[in-house]
């Protein structure tokens, strides 16, 4: 059997070798190096990690059990020194290795921009697991980050680092952001929004300096500004890799020269990826990586295949902004631009005309048609019939707007649906039809479309239920978790149907594949049951997360966090002195004030739990629930009682709210706030329930968020006194429990069911409204008892009184 050597353990060289394991798997025996102790992951989500929305774990991409399959020789955090060409031999750091063939895929390193002080400890690249976690490790809260590089990954570690809590600022050289891929409208709406975020942005502003005494204290500008800095992080750029093929002899210009087969300058010898130049042209997405991959496999069994680089077009995900751009979008004197704005929607189009033909496009908040767009750039297609129609997307042509499904079905087969894989309609088609496919992971296990970043699932799962008709609904759909065929709806509707009243109940009516469940599925039918049954079901603790069952948050160390809940984030001379007494006590490492209006016990022991639970009860205070799927917190300003703007009573509002709806087990996080008037000071108008005080009463806002995802909320009634209101948002809440499936959030429900359908049983029926209200009531008797209080009685066994939540209390 020939023997392949791998130099370099990425994406475009991962995707290879499926490519050639797929192609004949009995071809080579294979060795991979790579200089990181790991192998293949999905470094586009490495913002995910960074923010702390994934783990590592879940952007894993080949794990052991892969190579293992594969009969792969991995040798990782192995640095490769040379290679030696004549004698066919690549020199490790722990011996050689021949080869029949090479593969060098190296990739790309960080520019480092020259100035003083780029060596300090606390300055920091952003390219691979290693720099993700040095960020992690130095995102203190209330620490300060300079990053330096106004591109995608600098706004992406820039977002990663503020939702850790940092400081960040962002030194950016160019007039605005993103100046490759957005104009410069696109780029002052892309400002705005991580403003929004508390992200501080310079432009025009260039680097003079990074200054510490040992380690990092700040960055200079030339315009003699200084900015403080605990972590610095370049993103200027990269560039390819190729110092060990320069060493070795092979052809190298910017990247290493290779031929349409992806052959370097030794017949032997082939690259791909970042590293590689063709025909003048370097390459940093992943859409031509992985056209390069089928030809690397390709060349290597024979089988011929030449890389021909194509149009390429920019689909990106910064911190929930929607952006795309393709062709060329500069001005000039022969071209005519098409302009759609939409302040309110926070949504901006422009499209390039030369003649009759698109040449370039922007788009910034939604980027729904930005395929189609691409398709007629790429294709030069004449536009000049859908002229005035044009800026409105693909759904508008032919006189009156077509549904999404519609505008899916008029797709021709060669649309590209997936670009980072370079996936076209006709292919999802074909391998539906001819391999029997039915879901969406069964397609992207196939096909590789919405493999990568995962931004045209939509669009994928659009074209599977175009292509499989009525048979979508009944078989393309996500189901609960692999013990089941069925969804969390039908789960949910059987367990009711059938008043079945314990998991084990669940899982044998319905035919549950594994005996016990999974950490999937267990969790969902232990909350459909408290919530179905709240009277009868007694909550399963060993089928609730980690959080829940030890309730505390666990942090990245193996401590845990403690927060008391304050109502409404009032608090009282006495409290905060106890607070004092027992961190000292305790030795509690760090107390933070939260984002939602709380103190937060940071490093805690596990033993230790207990003790300063028992502590804070003897206070008075109770737990805050920020580990739970439930109430989180209800955030209010001062309102009339002291602002002279107040229109009413927000804090009395806001802490009848959190006393009523504390302790409510939810399908997922739910938090509120209470605004005294409509300029919004708690910002209840990004949370799941959301109250604006106004002179006649109460504006009620539902489905808003402000994580990963940013979305303004939706105005669900307006109702004219505070017993309304307290009626109203319980009543949507209990709609939520009954209605949303597990893991759900508000805002995600509501897309689902649609908000008509909430104001229909909320606001429209009265009775309705009070049947949810009722069974709300009904579910936080048995609900309203301090977690805290109950463990320490049961740990210390000894007497003590669990402190009770009455509802519906005022401050005091």
């Amino acid at each position: 059997m020939k023997k392949l050597v791998v130099i370099g353990a990425g994406m475009a060289s991962g995707r290879a070798l499926e490519h050639l394991f797929e192609a004949d798997p009995a071809a080579y025996e294979v060795t991979l190096f790579n200089a990181e102790p790991r192998g293949n992951y999905n470094r586009i989500m490495l913002s995910p990690v960074l923010s702390g929305e994934k783990s590592y774990e879940e952007i894993v991409t080949h794990d052991d059990a892969w190579y293992a399959a594969n009969k792969v020789t991995c040798r990782f955090g192995e640095r490769v020194t040379a290679i030696d060409l004549a004698r066919k031999v690549v020199v490790g750091t722990e011996g050689e290795v021949a080869y029949d063939k090479l593969l060098v895929a190296t990739g790309s390193a960080p520019f480092i921009i020259p100035v003083p002080g780029k060596d300090l400890p606390g300055v920091v690249a952003y390219r691979d697991l290693e720099d993700t976690n040095a960020m992690i490790e130095a995102a203190k809260p209330g620490a300060r980050a300079v990053v330096i590089g106004g591109g995608l990954l600098g706004l992406e570690a820039a977002a990663g680092l503020r939702l850790r809590g940092m400081e960040v600022t962002v030194v950016h050289l160019m007039g605005h952001l993103m100046e490759r891929q957005l104009d410069e409208a696109a780029g002052y709406l892309l400002r705005k929004d991580l403003e929004k975020r508390g992200i501080t942005i310079l432009t025009n502003a260039s680097t003079k300096a990074i200054i510490g005494s040992g380690r990092v204290e700040g960055v200079q500008l030339d315009d003699g500004r200084t900015i403080s800095a605990d972590l610095v992080v370049m993103a200027v750029g990269i560039r390819p890799e190729t110092t060990i093929a320069r060493a070795a002899g092979l052809e190298v210009a910017r990247g290493i020269v290779v031929t349409p087969q992806m052959v370097t300058s030794d017949p032997d010898v082939l690259a791909l990826g970042e590293c590689v130049e063709f025909q003048g042209q370097l390459f940093g997405l992943v859409a031509p990586l992985y056209d390069q991959a089928k030809v690397v496999a390709a060349t290597l069994t024979g089988k011929g295949a030449s890389f021909a680089p194509k149009e390429l077009s920019t689909k990106l995900k910064v911190t929930g902004c929607d952006l795309f751009s393709a062709g060329d979008f500069s001005e000039g004197s022969n071209r005519e631009d098409i302009v759609l704005r939409d302040p309110a929607r926070g949504v901006y189009r422009r499209v390039v005309l030369e003649g009759d033909h698109v040449i370039g496009a922007v788009m910034y908040g939604d980027t729904a048609e930005g395929s189609w767009f691409f398709d007629l750039i790429r294709d030069k297609a004449d536009v000049s019939a859908m002229r005035d129609t044009l800026i409105f997307g693909q759904a508008y042509q032919g006189g009156s707007p077509l549904d999404p499904m519609a505008a899916v079905a008029a797709l021709p087969d060669e649309a590209e649906i997936c670009g980072c894989n370079g996936v076209c309609k006709g292919t999802i088609v074909a391998a539906v039809k001819d391999k029997g496919l039915t879901t969406l992971e069964e397609v992207r296990a196939v096909t590789k479309a919405s493999a990568s970043c995962g931004q045209c699932t939509a669009k994928v799962e659009q074209v599977l239920a175009v292509t499989l008709g009525d048979a979508f609904k009944g078989s393309a759909r996500k189901t609960m978790c692999k013990c089941t065929d069925l969804t969390h709806g039908e789960v949910r509707e059987f367990i009711r149907s059938k008043s079945l009243k314990s998991i084990p109940a669940v899982m044998q009516e319905l035919g549950w594949k594994t005996s016990c469940g999974c950490a999937s599925c267990r969790p969902a039918l232990n909350y459909y049951l408290v919530c179905d049954f709240p009277e009868e079901y007694q909550d399963d603790g060993r089928s609730r997360f980690v959080n829940e069952r030890l309730h505390a948050n666990i942090q990245k160390d193996g401590t845990f966090s403690v927060v008391p809940r304050m109502w409404g984030g009032l608090t009282t001379a006495a409290e905060l002195k106890a607070i004092g007494e027992i961190a000292e006590k305790h030795q509690v490492p760090l107390v933070k004030m939260t984002g939602g209006q709380r103190v937060d016990f940071l490093g805690i022991p596990k033993e230790r739990l207990t003790a300063i639970w028992k502590d804070l009860n003897d206070a008075g205070m109770v737990s805050g629930h920020a580990y739970s799927k439930g109430l989180r917190t209800v955030k209010t300003c001062v309102g009339k009682s002291w602002c002279r703007f107040g229109t009413q009573d927000s804090m009395g509002l806001g802490v009848k709210l959190e006393k009523l709806m504390c302790g409510s087990w939810t399908p997922a996080k739910v938090k509120l706030a209470v605004s005294g008037c409509p300029r919004n000071c708690s910002e209840a108008t990004v949370k799941d329930i959301g109250v604006i005080c106004v002179d006649s009463g109460y504006d009620i806002h539902v489905s808003g968020a402000a994580g990963l995802h940013v979305r303004a909320t939706d105005l669900l009634c307006h109702v004219d006194t505070e017993e309304e209101a307290l009626e109203v948002s319980a009543a949507v809440l209990q709609m939520y429990r009954e209605d949303a499936f597990y893991l759900e959030r508000v805002y995600k429900w509501t897309e689902r069911v649609g908000l008509d359908t909430v104001k229909a049983a909320i606001v429209d029926d009265p009775a309705s409204r009070r049947a949810y209200h009722e069974r709300f009531l009904v579910s936080q008797k048995v609900a309203q008892v301090d977690p805290w209080a109950e463990r320490v009685a049961g740990l210390e066994a000894q007497e003590f009184t669990p402190i009770v939540i009455e509802p519906r209390l005022a401050a005091e």
